[in-house]
């Protein structure tokens, strides 16, 4: 009888606990889901925005999207933005927190520093480096120039746009990632560092032995949280360069943007959408295959 009684509570206090969290999921839902599912519908139909009426024309967006070379050239904007960012702010960001962990002096006021362009909303970073950094008039470029340096603005070029454009973002970004890994870093046990400084080891093999294996998971989890953010990135192409010159650096999320609010083609506007949702979904398979295949070793 007793444990009847027990029984019912428990499931009484699940039950409890699910209606709670039942006006969550529902928001979850209306706010992810439903908007989701709409994308998906669109992606397959021909649309303008405006009208109430959207014409199902099957998979013809993405043929379409096959053919057009802007789209097959903001693919490889992506993949090379994508290339960038895996290597050029892991690095620097890597190098700066083991600093951080080897010395400790000042290291509060370096953290705040590291974070204060990533702080900064991205209009505010973008116009830094247009009038200060890039300007031909008043900024850097500008300055060299009037000493007789033969050298231009990078987003005029289209051959050094889109890095132009990547290293502004890399400056606001790694900071991020440096306070991430060093907080990372933090968690190596104490035993295992004593032990390599017994062995003599130096701070190169002291990374390679002990501070990476311990914080590969984070990194795996920043390695595919940077292809996700690379194949999604907007706000700092939009704002320097709206994906010119000649569409050298025209990604993605710009080309849908302008695609769906410039020509009011909505229905391929979403697809290239699902394009983009479906390589961050690989991206997310792949981290859980490995966290899986380790959670099993």
């Amino acid at each position: 009888m007793k444990q009847r009684q027990s029984k019912l509570s428990r499931q009484g206090g699940s039950l409890t606990y699910h209606l709670l969290s039942l006006p969550a999921v529902i928001l979850s839902g209306l706010v992810v889901l439903v908007p989701a599912v709409q994308t998906i519908y669109a992606a397959f139909t021909k649309w303008n925005g405006i009208s109430a009426q959207k014409e199902w024309v099957g998979l013809r967006n993405f043929r379409e999207l096959a053919d057009d070379w802007i789209f097959k050239q903001a693919v490889v904007n992506n993949i090379k933005w994508t290339l960038i960012f895996v290597i050029v702010p892991v690095f620097i960001a890597l190098f700066a927190s083991l600093l951080m962990v080897h010395f400790h002096v000042g290291k509060k006021s370096f953290q705040t520093f590291y974070l204060i362009p990533y702080l900064l909303a991205p209009t505010t970073n973008a116009i830094i480096w247009l009038n200060i950094i890039f300007s031909p008039n008043a900024g850097l470029m500008g300055f060299l120039q009037k000493m007789g340096l033969n050298v231009s603005s990078p987003l005029g070029n289209m051959e050094t746009a889109l890095v132009g454009v990547a290293m502004v973002d890399i400056w606001h970004y790694w900071g991020f990632l440096a306070v991430i890994y060093l907080a990372a870093l933090r968690q190596t046990p104490v035993d295992q560092l004593e032990a390599v400084r017994l062995e003599g080891a130096n701070m190169w093999q002291t990374f390679w032995y002990v501070y990476l294996p311990n914080i590969a998971p984070t990194v795996r989890l920043m390695f595919v949280l940077i292809v996700i953010y690379s194949f999604s990135t907007y706000d700092y192409i939009y704002l320097m360069t709206s994906g010119g010159p000649a569409h050298a650096t025209e990604v993605l999320s710009t080309y849908a943007y302008t695609t769906a609010f410039s020509a009011f083609k909505f229905g391929r506007a979403s697809a290239i959408a699902l394009v983009m949702g479906a390589i961050g979904s690989v991206a997310a398979f792949f981290y859980t295959w490995f966290s899986r295949k380790e959670a099993l070793e």
